[in-house]
């Protein structure tokens, strides 16, 4: 008899783990998608449905896993949770034998999605599931994983190309060179880059290529032509399923031609050793065939593009040699710096407000009117074709009365204008996901997310502009107080979503660290910059004055700018920590007799030209006051009051003695 064989495992990688170049630094170029034949958007619907499906499968079967694990608490406490999870198939690799079931057991998916599309999609459903069981940096655990919309599920992630092994890429791949690309619509370089409407698919060449081999005789070894010897065009192909009859899909790249776009596309595609990986990504668009739009996220192996004329102003910029603070509210955004020697010879107090212009604002009411007519479309939309959802307003129930009384038949209502169908404890009896919707709805709908990406990818360029033109003028070292942004939303709403503080904040943090610098953060805590002076007397100020006026030494300017000024003066035990912040009363009194009048100059109003520097400056927003607020300087409480970081998070500090704010030291 033979004896019983055993299955054999792969062993130990022998060859050193390879690692990402440059730190792991890696960057993503979005390659828009020329998908104009018929056949082809077919099949990417098709392709999009199928891996929706295996989406869906293992988020049910991750859901039922995670119900059962939390269900078992005395196993866990009998034989640890790691036992536990082993046991329901709670980790990666399980869900990825799961998608390999699924993918199996249904043998249509097999002809358009292969089972390295459905690990990385398992690896997408285990991402959730890990951000629900374990807890992150802070102690926070996610909500449990839900099964996700038809409608939102917009990226099939794609397998990275294998770095130790030649022509080795199992999902979406790039081929062709950025110089056959820009030969092929420049007729050889006769005329500038022009890209049809209707962009051709390039073709596989049927001819034979020489492998680098040779015969006994001499002769050199030929083999077939494959996708990895094509140098024309650029194009994402996918080889489809592994019982796929239709063949390559083959999707031609429209390469960024706009003004200044080519130098970052010869950043991204010139060399392509540093190709990584390639995600299929659909964007809704109302004017596209099918309402969807495709593109191909690239991620290359190493930092993104940046411009001469940037990388030039940052340069610039960390050779200034000043300190600076910055204040951060609802309305505006104000700087103020000085030369780090605190001697004239080498500079002045500079300061600078970053708010909205009156065409800024005109604008933003134009942009939120337009929104709220989607919003109003939308809803008679959903009530248009749910009739028997929503009851009668009270002006169609007066006129179907008044009819009534008439003796005139009764009339149809297309559109009810009352409260939704509910429960007596209010809920609705039908889930508003049930609802019927009509094409129109998906339309609307689709225009709105339009204007809403093309809305947020302006604030980001707005904030990035501004964040360069700080740290142009003051530089890269910064202090900013340590708020939470959280806090602010609740008072005004969507108020902050015209100013957008906490992005302008965070790009200043990225725009000090590339131009070496940093943006230190201060607790509110044990500064109280708000409330303090530069003589170092405390100067108590509620949220509606808006104006810095000093009994002690005089100084007379704007709370906003003054709060900035006394930011430069900010030190720190520990620069991680912002509950070590102190306030240096010495060196802010002595910066206030040094300058004199160019400080308090430079305190009334802005001294750097800004475009975002409007008229009427120094306003702000105040909510309405309860009863129960008070101000900073009332002394301790439970609640944080709206000028303050809630005190219950561990970075913001906590009340108690405040170092460096000694009265004594405004005598020196």
């Amino acid at each position: 008899m033979q004896a019983a064989q055993t299955r054999k495992f792969r062993g130990k990688n022998k060859a050193p783990k390879w690692t990402k170049p440059d730190d792991g630094m890696v960057s993503v170029m979005v390659l828009p998608l020329a998908v104009t034949d018929p056949a082809d958007l077919a099949r990417l619907n098709k392709l999009f449905g199928v891996m929706w499906s295996i989406k869906r499968a293992v988020q049910r079967d991750a859901r039922e896993r995670v119900d059962a694990y939390w269900a078992a608490k005395r196993e866990r406490d009998r034989v640890g949770a790691k036992t536990v999870r082993q046991r329901l198939g709670l980790s990666r690799e399980a869900l990825e034998r799961c998608a390999y079931k699924h993918l199996e057991a249904s043998g249509h998916l097999k002809h358009h999605a292969s089972k390295a599309l459905a690990m990385h999609m398992a690896d997408e459903v285990w991402n959730g599931v890990q951000r629900h069981l374990f807890p992150d940096a802070t102690g926070h655990l996610f909500g449990r994983p839900k099964t996700g919309r038809w409608r939102d599920f917009t990226r099939i992630p794609g397998r990275a190309r294998s770095h130790t092994i030649a022509n080795k890429w199992e999902t979406f791949r790039l081929v062709g060179t950025l110089h056959g690309h820009a030969m092929a619509y420049t007729e050889g370089g006769r005329h500038p880059l022009m890209q049809p409407r209707r962009m051709p698919k390039p073709e596989l060449s049927t001819g034979t290529v020489p492998t680098g081999k040779a015969t006994a005789s001499g002769e050199p070894l030929m083999r077939k032509a494959t996708w990895w010897d094509h140098a024309g065009p650029l194009a994402v192909v996918f080889a489809g399923g592994p019982d796929s009859a239709a063949g390559d899909l083959v999707l031609p790249v429209r390469v960024p031609q706009k003004p200044g776009q080519y130098a970052r596309v010869e950043h991204f595609l010139t060399n392509p050793a540093r190709w990584h990986k390639v995600d299929l990504v659909r964007r809704r668009k109302a004017s596209a065939s099918g309402g969807w739009v495709y593109e191909a996220h690239l991620m290359i192996l190493g930092p993104g593009y940046t411009a001469p004329a940037v990388c030039a102003m940052r340069e610039q910029a960390a050779a200034l040699d000043r300190i600076g603070g910055v204040d951060g509210n609802v309305s505006n955004l104000s700087i103020v710096s000085f030369p780090a020697s605190m001697d004239t010879a080498t500079g002045s107090p500079a300061s600078t407000e970053i708010t909205l212009t009156d065409a800024d604002r005109a604008l933003l009411e134009k942009q939120a009117k337009k929104q709220r007519g989607r919003a109003r479309a939308l809803e008679r939309s959903r009530r248009a074709t749910n009739t028997a959802q929503y009851g009668l307003s009270k002006n169609q129930t007066r006129r179907a009365e008044r009819r009534t009384a008439k003796g005139l038949p009764e009339k149809a209502v297309t559109v009810p204008g009352g409260a939704r169908a509910a429960r007596s404890d209010g809920v609705p009896k039908q889930a508003f996901r049930s609802d019927r919707l009509s094409v129109n709805y998906y339309q609307v709908r689709a225009r709105q997310a339009e204007h809403a990406a093309s809305a947020a990818e302006h604030r980001r360029h707005r904030a990035r502009d501004v964040a360069r033109q700080i740290i142009a003028a003051h530089g890269p070292m910064l202090v900013v107080e340590d708020c939470d942004i959280r806090t602010w939303y609740r008072l005004w709403g969507k108020r902050l979503s015209q100013t957008t503080p906490g992005l302008l904040i965070a790009a200043l943090d990225r725009e000090c660290r590339a131009a070496r610098g940093r943006l230190i953060r201060a607790s509110t805590w044990s500064t109280a910059l708000s409330q303090q002076c530069l003589c170092g007397e405390r100067v108590n100020k509620g949220l509606r004055d808006r104006e810095h006026k000093c009994t002690a030494c005089g100084l007379t300017g704007k709370r906003d700018l003054v709060s900035a000024a006394l930011g430069a003066f900010v030190g720190l035990t520990d620069v991680d920590d912002p509950r070590t912040a102190y306030l240096d009363t010495t060196m802010s009194r002595h910066a206030q007799i040094t300058y004199g009048e160019g400080l308090e100059e430079a305190l009334r109003e802005s001294t750097t030209p800004c475009q975002n520097t409007p008229r009427g400056a120094g306003r702000v927003a105040v909510p309405p006051q309860r009863g129960t607020s008070a101000h900073r300087t009332a002394g301790q409480r439970p609640r944080a009051t709206p000028d303050e970081t809630r005190p219950v998070r561990d970075h913001a500090g906590k009340p108690g003695h405040r170092p460096g704010r000694n009265p004594q030291l405004a005598l020196w």
